[in-house]
Parts: C-alpha cells; sequence; structure tokens
C-alpha cells in the first residue's frame, strides 16, 4: 500500500471515528430521555427523572469524548506525526480530560480520584438501572 492510499485510510478511519461518536451522542440522548420519561412515569418526580437524565446524559458525552479522542490519535499520529500536529493533539487531549473530570465530578458528586474510576459506559449503566429501581419501587 503505497502512502497516499494509507494516508486516505486512516483519515478515513478517523472520520469513522468522529461519526460513531456522533450517532453515540445522538441515540445516547434519546435513550437519556427515554430514561427519564420512565423515571417520570413510574414516580411522577420531575426532579428525580432529571436527575436520571442528566446523569445518563453525562455519561454518554463522555463515552462521545473518548472515541472522539480516539480519532484525533488516529489522525494525528498514523496521517501526520509532526511536531505541531502531536502538540496540538495534546492541547485537545488536554482539554478533554478536562471536559470528562468536570462532567464526572457533576454526575458522581465527588472527584474522580475519590472513587473507582468510572467509564462513560458504566455512568450510562448506573442510570438505567436507577431509572429501572425508580419505574419498580
Amino acid at each position: 500500500m503505497d502512502e497516499a492510499a494509507y494516508t486516505a485510510l486512516m483519515l478515513t478511519i478517523a472520520q469513522g471515528f468522529e461519526l460513531v461518536a456522533a450517532v453515540v451522542l445522538v441515540l445516547g440522548l434519546i435513550f437519556a430521555i427515554g430514561l427519564a420519561l420512565r423515571t417520570w412515569s413510574a414516580t411522577k418526580s420531575g426532579e428525580q427523572a432529571y436527575r436520571i437524565m442528566r446523569q445518563a446524559f453525562g455519561g454518554v458525552i463522555l463515552l462521545g469524548l473518548e472515541i472522539l479522542v480516539a480519532g484525533d490519535l488516529i489522525r494525528t499520529v498514523a496521517v501526520s506525526p509532526t511536531l505541531d500536529n502531536v502538540l496540538v493533539l495534546g492541547l485537545i487531549v488536554l482539554i478533554r480530560t478536562f471536559l470528562s473530570f468536570s462532567l464526572e465530578i457533576e454526575i458522581e458528586g465527588v472527584p474522580p480520584w475519590r472513587r473507582a474510576l468510572v467509564s462513560g459506559a458504566s455512568v450510562i449503566s448506573r442510570a438505567a438501572r436507577s431509572s429501572g429501581q425508580s419505574a419498580k419501587g
């Protein structure tokens, strides 16, 4: 495979990651709204439904950020690993890491270093379990 074909393939893969992240965000929002409606239907508590939706969508955003970082890594390392691009990638990862920490603190109520690591998927799963418990009780 020549260099131009390799570069085109890696760019396509990176764009695929971006597309997957966008789909995750859209479907995750629909899922979070569904959990909130289910919770509200079962409890008639707008506050609890809002908390469930916020927790679930916060987890979706975390998962989307993780996927976007993977796409950025592929684009930078495989396509054009210049010093400038690596520095820009470092800045992007730093900003997204700060956003992830901020979202985790908002969702969990405690800093990440004060509890076990939580990924975006586990936050979504916890919100779904909470929603199911709300519907039962």
